[in-house]
């Protein structure tokens, strides 16, 4: 039970390093208004990543809506109410938490954004999940040996 646990953690950890801050997202939550239920998308910079060696990480997007006012949402990247998190572009960026861009306006930040097409995050992801692969098979091996060792003395 508990090596599933690991491995469950394992696939959720490979899933979470997909985003990072400086990342420009549209989240897609399910919205419930009585017995209705629609999708409403929430177009934003991830100023913060919570958790993220945990299986239940947070994310801080903000944006800032027509009046000039700053609107922040914190939403855990695995939930029900989170249809899918879209990656629309990336910001090369020095820090981990963004907090200064609250101050100051989207012109004064100036960052250098590359589109997600050019990107091709799902496959850095899938090469780590194989180079993971063949780390686990090996210490599997590694271990199964150290056992017919001890059996065989």
């Amino acid at each position: 039970m508990h090596e599933k646990i690991i491995a469950f953690n394992k696939t959720q950890r490979t899933v979470n390093e997909k985003y990072r801050a400086g990342d420009v997202v549209k989240v897609h939550r399910k919205i419930k208004e009585g017995n209705k239920e629609r999708i409403q998308i929430f177009e934003g910079m991830i100023i913060a990543v919570k958790g993220k060696q945990s299986s239940s990480p947070m994310i801080t997007v903000r944006k800032v809506s027509k009046g000039g006012y700053g609107v922040e949402i914190i939403v855990p990247i695995i939930s029900p109410n989170i249809e899918k998190i879209e990656l629309v572009k990336r910001a090369k960026v020095r820090r981990a938490k963004l907090y200064y861009t609250r101050e100051k306006s989207a012109k004064a930040l100036r960052f250098n954004f590359t589109d997600a097409k050019d990107l091709k995050v799902e496959e850095v992801i899938k090469e780590k999940e194989v180079e993971d692969g063949a780390k686990e098979e090996k210490q599997g091996d590694l271990e199964t040996e150290g056992k017919v060792k001890k059996e065989e003395k």
